[in-house]
């Protein structure tokens, strides 16, 4: 289970108060800032939540914040909030990265759900750069032979084909197939194609 947070940064003191008592009866975790720099200047990377933060505050705007966390390469979603709404902020914040754009006074309803996408979204891209991770070690554990073998075997060739082809015996390619297949923890030659896309060895 991933542990979450929620990040509300407002700063007028009200919103913050009210926001962060209606997500804990949603059952989140909350912290909140009065901007956006005093959240950057604490914040560590490791963390996993949502953002939900002002557009107009002094100091670092909302859409400057969406802005930083993308230059950081941080991968929190971001929800801004806003009671001076309009159409170009609206976009501009979107463009910059954000989540959503809600404007106040906040419909409840509608903040939960753009958080839950945004948490659904950011778990989802933690699970998938870890499992890429992953792939990735299991191919570095393979001798350069095994990825030779690999490489003519997501291309197509048969074991046969693979033996004339080195000049090695079948059974010997059957031995480094074997091997591979353990290794790169695949049960079927089409699963070991999906991850040799993945990694970059072939075009899909």
């Amino acid at each position: 289970m991933h542990e979450t947070t929620i990040f509300i940064i407002d700063d007028q003191e009200s919103v913050r108060h009210g926001l962060g008592e209606m997500l804990s009866v949603f059952g989140f975790a909350v912290e909140t800032y009065a901007s956006a720099d005093s959240f950057l200047e604490s914040f560590n990377n490791s963390r996993l939540g949502c953002v939900v933060a002002d557009v107009r505050m002094p100091g670092t705007d909302g859409i400057e914040l969406v802005r930083e966390l993308v230059r950081r390469k941080i991968a929190l979603p971001v929800v801004l909030i806003s009671g001076h709404a309009d159409v170009p902020m609206a976009v501009a914040a979107i463009k910059a990265g954000a989540e959503d754009f809600i404007e106040k006074p906040v419909d409840d309803t509608q903040l939960v759900a753009a958080i839950n996408r945004g948490l659904a979204r950011s778990v989802a891209q933690l699970d998938a750069h870890r499992t890429q991770e992953s792939l990735a070690a299991n191919f570095a554990r393979l001798t350069p032979r095994q990825v030779g073998i690999f490489d003519l075997v997501v291309a197509g060739f048969t074991s046969q084909g693979i033996a004339t082809k080195l000049e090695i015996s079948t059974r010997t390619v059957e031995s480094y197939r074997a091997d591979i297949m353990q290794k790169m923890q695949a049960e079927s030659v089409a699963v070991l194609v999906r991850q040799a896309i993945r990694l970059g060895r072939i075009l899909p």
